[in-house]
């Protein structure tokens, strides 16, 4: 089979012809039909910002597809059908896995970080990691949504907790952030004010459904937040860039009892407001990490529905073979993508 193989950071992927892997005990072989294009991948690939453990290996971890061969001990599927795959294999044992929290397992592996990934035309992994794709979602919907959109309803109706009526800022409006403004907007938001330093980012966020925007090159963000407010400040924050400039202003534009709930990743060590100010306004300050196959299963059914609308989300869809122009253009922000999505 073909795989888009990482050996070092800035060097292009090698696209390559390497043996498949047939299932063993407890597994399944998935067909590829799309794979998005996530940071994470252009951190490890381009920036070199995210180190892995081994290399080569290849890299994906937004993927659906079509079950191709289930091998033994494998009940609940067959040949044919239309999965989204759960990126994240769990050991099943630690205290984290054994309380139902599998996104804080101790021992995970992650496509495409530690284990082999879908920039391919199939893929190897325990069954447990399918879940079911509805026939009203696209395979290049049903990619993304395994992440690009799970990990942003997380953040914002788990971690965050938004209720109806409450005001929310969105810092980052990249693929988690467009998401989050979908979500907020979908639970009934009743302002929601999106802040990035891009042009196209602001105008996507306005389509996705946005009240207000902010850009975040003209200085003091936590002051214009507060203006739109009526001085009050918003009563959620979600930063989904990973930068301690951008979580500092998403703790100052939080009116008191807000919360701050941060999905973005980097190497920034972040620091507390002063603490008459931080206990004094009783403020939350939250950490979200990816998603659960619940999360996953609810993202899948609000698209099948209608009710959430993903099908804008896939910026542009291209085949494997192009798969270093699409980081290039995904790294570079050409034509402000939200997701490409690569389909071998």
């Amino acid at each position: 089979m073909r795989a888009a193989r990482f050996y070092a950071p800035g060097k292009p992927l090698a696209l390559e012809e390497i043996p498949a892997v047939a299932p063993g005990a407890g597994e399944a072989c998935v067909e590829i039909k799309g794979c998005g294009i996530c940071g994470t991948d252009l951190h490890i690939a381009l920036e070199g910002s995210i180190q892995l453990p081994k290399t080569p290996i290849t890299l994906g971890h937004e993927a659906a597809g079509v079950v191709a061969e289930i091998g033994p001990g494998v009940d609940g599927w067959k040949r044919g059908d239309r999965v989204a795959i759960f990126p994240n294999v769990a050991c099943g044992a630690c205290y984290a896995c054994r309380e139902g929290r599998e996104v804080l397992c101790l021992g995970a592996q992650v496509l495409g970080v530690n284990r082999d990934g879908a920039f391919a035309d199939s893929i190897t992994l325990p069954a447990t990691c399918l879940l079911p794709l509805p026939e009203a979602v696209p395979f290049t919907v049903g990619a993304i949504a395994a992440d690009a959109v799970s990990t942003a309803y997380r953040a914002v109706v788990h971690r965050g907790a938004l209720r109806s009526r409450e005001s929310v800022a969105v810092f980052g409006c990249g693929g988690l952030g467009i998401h989050g403004i979908k979500v907020a907007r979908l639970l009934g938001a009743s302002r929601i004010i999106a802040v990035d330093v891009a042009p196209g980012a602001l105008r996507r966020a306005r389509e996705a459904g946005a009240t207000e925007t902010v850009d975040a090159r003209e200085g003091d963000v936590a002051k214009r937040i507060r203006s739109l407010t009526a001085g009050e400040g918003v009563d959620l924050a979600l930063e989904f860039v990973g930068l301690k400039a951008s979580v500092t202003e998403a703790l100052r534009s939080l009116k008191r009892g807000g919360r701050c709930v941060v999905a973005g990743v980097g190497p920034d060590r972040v620091e507390l407001p002063p603490l008459r100010s931080f206990v004094g306004s009783e403020l939350s300050l939250l950490a979200s990490m990816g998603f659960t196959r619940e999360d996953v299963k609810t993202v899948m059914g609000l698209a099948a529905s209608g009710r959430l609308d993903l099908a804008s989300s896939v910026t542009d869809v291209i085949p494997l073979a192009q798969i270093n122009e699409g980081f290039r253009r995904a790294f570079a922000k050409e034509g402000d993508p939200i997701r490409i999505v690569v389909v071998p």
